[in-house]
């Protein structure tokens, strides 16, 4: 991509893309360097139409004037002959091929295997001058899907899934391949991680069939802004690296542009230097599938494994002394006046305390957890209080209800394991490689049909917060995508909050959809087709709906994935002309061209209308 080599043994590259209008030359210019100041390797642009197109060239001779020599990437989205100026004048385009020779009227069409073939063929043509083109300029082109802009004709025959997703790159790649066109990035973005991550595997498999090894483009779509937006993105782009696919990276942030850049880099740079492992061969059939999420069968004890959600634990163990007051972080707050507990939205399941000694009554839906010597002599006749083993008693577990036993990912000698009705894993790594021994752990119960609940433990080693929250996110959310873990209990060896660390553990789970705690927020991360401030509207929209748990709305700043988008969220905010916005329920529009002042109270007018709304609590 002009000097910049990507893919195969390079460096996985850092990008992000300007949130200014391409018409505007200096402001272009200046957020671009800003950008590459940050550590932006690839500077994406977008080209709604011929005339920013053309300007491109003007910005991309100002920053070669300044000493800037990064690659620029056109973003084209409906508009085929912007492609083909932009195309002349930067190194890189992007297109959609969910909107690049297709129009979305979210028409269902029953085609049969000659009209669908024929839609190819007319594809084929209009995609073709586009490709001989880069071709004979140098030019790179990344195809990239995204979940919420599939075209009517992938929808009617594969629908809203990482299979139309992969289809969709798949009949743009192979005209590429026709053509002798190699010089190319895959992407499969998608605001719900669990389908990102699904539809890039998927991608990767079919490639291979067809003899294909393109470079990745890796992307959680809309992931919103602050702690959520981070989490979000780590989980599915996480997910990938650990599964060591993608070449090139975007964290979309609902922030400014060189705000995503260190997000990515502190992403990327959990691998750098990890010593080489070996993980147990396993030459059969895998018992689960990498490309559909199935929770694992588990059977419950108590509140934990079966249809339960997934359960969280705090950790004062490394505390001076336990008090009321240290439960605060976790969630429960304590009223002397009252003598009374109350919690929150975000309330751990359980505190493991160590060897320390509580001397006041917890909150009745706390579990306690100590080390088993510390149970059996402090904690044995009290309520909600378990034991904690290291290994399996040879005089059997002491609590009737519920015990549990740390195990090491890396012994796959699980027979032990069969029998133990009244018994939680708690499931550690001592080395390098946490999801790669795990998932061979789990790989080893399935095939014993071993059902013991499990609870996901790592520990980082990190002080930076943020660094903590990515690095978790990645671990363990790349195995609940899986469809592995009960629960899951995050530890460090520096300190950090254990608010943080609260959230941090709810967060995973709701970036995986596998416990919902909160309002989702699908937001984009802004570009120059961004019709309103995303980040202030974002925040006003979160300020009054922050309460509704459960409920995803999505913020778009144009007409371009807002209505595919809003498939997967409840409601949506878009932005359809300067000072107005589309209402939208799901992906149906339900109110035109409301004035920009007046549309978050209607929104939370058509929420209330449409009976989700609840009061905030007093």
């Amino acid at each position: 991509i002009g000097t910049l080599k990507l893919g195969g043994n390079h460096p996985i590259r850092v990008q992000s893309m300007t949130t200014t209008d391409t018409m505007d030359t200096e402001k272009s210019v200046a957020q671009s360097i800003r950008m590459i100041d940050a550590g932006c390797e690839l500077v994406r642009l977008t080209a709604p139409s011929i005339k920013e197109a053309e300007n491109l060239g003007n910005i991309r001779a100002a920053l070669n004037e300044k000493g800037y020599d990064a690659p620029l990437v056109a973003d084209i989205h409906f508009t085929p002959n912007a492609a083909e100026v932009a195309a002349r004048k930067v190194e890189k385009v992007r297109v959609n091929p969910g909107n690049y020779a297709d129009k979305k009227k979210f028409e269902e069409i029953d085609y049969t295997d000659e009209s669908y073939q024929a839609e190819l063929e007319r594809i084929e043509e209009k995609f073709t001058p586009l490709v001989l083109l880069c071709k004979s300029k140098g030019t790179a082109m990344r195809i990239g899907t995204n979940h919420g802009s599939l075209s009517d004709r992938i929808l009617s025959r594969y629908g809203d899934t990482p299979e139309g997703m992969v289809e969709s790159a798949m009949e743009f790649l192979r005209i590429c391949r026709k053509l002798n066109f190699h010089e190319l990035v895959i992407s499969m973005k998608a605001s719900n991680t669990l389908v990102m991550v699904q539809a890039y595997r998927l991608l990767v498999a079919e490639m291979k069939k067809e003899g294909m090894n393109y470079p990745l483009h890796l992307g959680v779509t809309e992931a919103g802004d602050g702690e959520d937006g981070r989490i979000k993105s780590a989980v599915g782009i996480g997910a990938l690296l650990e599964d060591g696919l993608g070449d090139t990276v975007r964290v979309s942030l609902t922030e400014e542009p060189e705000a995503e850049i260190p997000v990515a880099q502190k992403l990327i740079h959990q691998f750098d230097g990890v010593a080489e492992y070996t993980v147990a061969a396993f030459e059969d059939e895998l018992p689960y599938s990498p490309y559909a999420y199935e929770r694992r069968d588990t059977h419950a004890v108590l509140n934990i494994g079966e249809k339960s959600s997934p359960i969280v634990f705090a950790d004062l163990s490394q505390a001076e002394s336990v008090k009321p007051a240290n439960f605060f972080g976790f969630g429960y707050n304590y009223s002397s006046s009252l003598d009374k507990w109350t919690m929150q939205d975000l309330a751990a399941d359980y505190v493991f305390v160590g060897d320390q000694h509580i001397d006041f009554e917890v909150p009745g839906l706390l579990g306690v957890v100590s080390n088993f010597y510390t149970w059996k002599n402090v904690y044995q006749d009290k309520k909600h209080c378990y034991p904690l083993y290291t290994t399996i008693p040879a005089d059997g577990f002491a609590h009737a209800q519920l015990n549990f036993l740390e195990w090491d990912a890396t012994d796959l000698d699980v027979d032990a394991l069969r029998d133990l009705k009244q018994v939680v894993i708690v499931l550690k790594v001592p080395i390098n490689g946490y999801v790669q021994f795990a998932r061979r752990f789990f790989i080893a119960l399935q095939k014993l049909n071993i059902t013991i609940p499990v609870v996901l433990c790592h520990t980082t080693s990190t002080e930076d917060h943020e660094s903590f929250q990515l690095q978790q996110s990645t671990k363990m959310g790349a195995l609940f995508i899986d469809g592995f873990g009960d629960g899951l209990w995050l530890t460090t060896t520096r300190r950090i909050p254990v608010q943080l660390i609260n959230t941090t553990s709810f967060g995973i789970l709701q970036a995986t959809r596998t416990r919902i705690s909160k309002t989702e927020y699908i937001s984009c991360p802004s570009c120059g087709r961004t019709l309103f401030d995303l980040q202030e509207t974002t925040a006003k929209i979160r300020k009054h709906t922050a309460h509704l748990k459960g409920l995803k709305i999505g913020i778009m700043g144009c007409i371009v994935n807002g209505p595919g988008e809003m498939a997967d969220a409840d409601y949506g905010y878009v932005g359809t002309r300067p000072g107005h916005i589309h209402l939208y329920k799901e992906k149906t529009v339900v109110r035109k061209n409301v004035p920009e002042a007046e549309a978050v109270d209607a929104l939370i007018d058509l929420i209330k209308e449409y009976g989700d709304w609840v009061e905030v609590k007093a």
